[in-house]
């Protein structure tokens, strides 16, 4: 199904008017989204997408470290291009998927579902509901989600929209009980311009 234009054209828009590594959420090394990942299986070995992964670093890291089976997706094809063309020839051994998770059905499962600043975006019951139901047709029993959102001491609004902010227990509430939450970190993220945004890491597993 295709992407909300609306939407669309709103990370478009964000990605045409700021250089990749200039948007708030920018990170030079993912540091904790690897050390969260890391402790599946080890970074090169689990298949894994990242939802809403833009023009994020993570993908750079992990095919560096070897992975293979790597897909991200992100409503902008524009943050897209930006990573494609950062990574070269390394791009091919990723999937590039231009979808908002809210209308996209996976066509295969992936041990491990990312997403750092994706979710919280997501205001509405309807499109809450969407996104989970996503995860678990992309996720196996077994399998892990580590999700990132603004904590609930973190910003109200990015990017000129407004999120929702959870600490962990309550994002695994919401994610349901086939997810166990069975880490979580907290984070103080610098953005480019030198302001600080607290963020909540929560790694769930898959266990029914």
């Amino acid at each position: 199904m295709m992407p909300d234009t609306s939407r669309q054209d709103h990370w478009n828009g964000v990605y045409t008017t700021k250089a990749e590594d200039g948007v708030s959420w920018f990170q030079s090394s993912p540091d904790a989204s690897l050390e969260l990942i890391g402790r599946f299986g080890g970074l090169a070995q689990p298949s894994l997408i990242d939802i809403g992964g833009g023009a994020s670093r993570l993908v750079d890291a992990l095919v560096g470290a070897g992975c293979r089976d790597l897909a991200v997706l992100d409503l902008s094809s524009i943050a897209l291009d930006a990573a494609r063309k950062r990574l070269g020839a390394a791009a091919s051994h990723v999937e590039w998927i231009v979808a908002d998770v809210t209308q996209w059905r996976p066509h295969r499962t992936y041990d491990v579902w990312h997403d750092r600043a994706a979710f919280h975006f997501l205001t509405q019951a309807a499109d809450r509901a969407a996104y989970v139901a996503a995860l678990h047709e992309a996720v196996s029993p077994g399998g892990h989600a580590v999700i990132a959102t603004f904590a609930p001491d973190g910003p109200e609004r990015c990017s000129g929209l407004p999120v929702v902010r959870y600490d962990p227990q309550e994002l695994a509430r919401v994610i349901g009980p086939s997810f166990e939450l069975v880490s979580e970190r907290w984070q103080m993220h610098t953005t480019p311009a030198g302001g600080s945004q607290s963020f909540q890491f929560s790694a769930l597993h898959r266990i029914a």
